[in-house]
């Protein structure tokens, strides 16, 4: 596992063990995350979500506590993942961070909570599995506008973005912040150490 540029991005590329019948890979180990960042990881949902090319999901997050944190590969196809530091006084707020994840390469990302997590389909079908620490609560979830200029994040641009009518009613980096939607970092980095090994 290798740490990303903001603190709670972890990008795990798995051994590929081929032969001729095809490949085996260890896709996730939560020994491997706690060696690596320190942290449990317990599943309490498992989402799978299949895209067409230029598919925009996100950026989504949730309340901190319990927040959700997310371990995300694509199984099939290609998609451009995307993290956003949207806790609320950290050193990189506003920041993001892309990785490129698809059936070749096989990475994986762990995203801590307080995060925001959105992907784009780059083949013209893109399959993605994220396993979630917390289940799906519509009250304690949000996004923001994934095509906000002041975040200006990188997405392909020989791809029109589609997005959902939710997410492409999401408010900006601005707007959620004024709105009191975003994590706090202090609540963040209490909430990590109760998951500390």
């Amino acid at each position: 596992m290798e740490r990303l540029g903001i603190d709670g991005i972890w990008q795990y590329t798995p051994r590929l063990h081929a032969d001729p019948r095809g490949v085996f890979l260890e896709s996730f180990t939560a020994a491997d995350l706690l060696r690596s960042a320190g942290l449990r990881f317990e599943l309490a949902q498992a989402n799978c979500s299949v895209s067409r090319r230029g598919v925009l999901r996100g950026v989504h997050f949730a309340d901190v506590p319990p927040g959700q944190a997310k371990y995300v590969t694509c199984v099939s196809g290609a998609v451009l993942d995307v993290v956003v530091d949207l806790r609320v006084g950290s050193p990189t707020f506003g920041r993001w961070e892309s990785v490129r994840l698809d059936d070749e390469s096989r990475r994986g990302l762990y995203i801590a909570e307080g995060l925001g997590h959105a992907f784009m389909a780059l083949s013209e079908e893109a399959t993605v599995v994220y396993m979630c620490s917390a289940p799906y609560t519509p009250g304690r979830e949000h996004g923001v506008h994934p095509l906000d200029p002041d975040l200006a994040i990188g997405w392909p641009r020989d791809l029109e973005p589609i997005l959902s009518d939710k997410d492409a009613a999401a408010p900006s980096l601005k707007g959620a912040l004024e709105a009191g939607l975003l994590p706090d970092h202090a609540d963040c980095l209490a909430h990590y150490e109760t998951l500390r090994g």
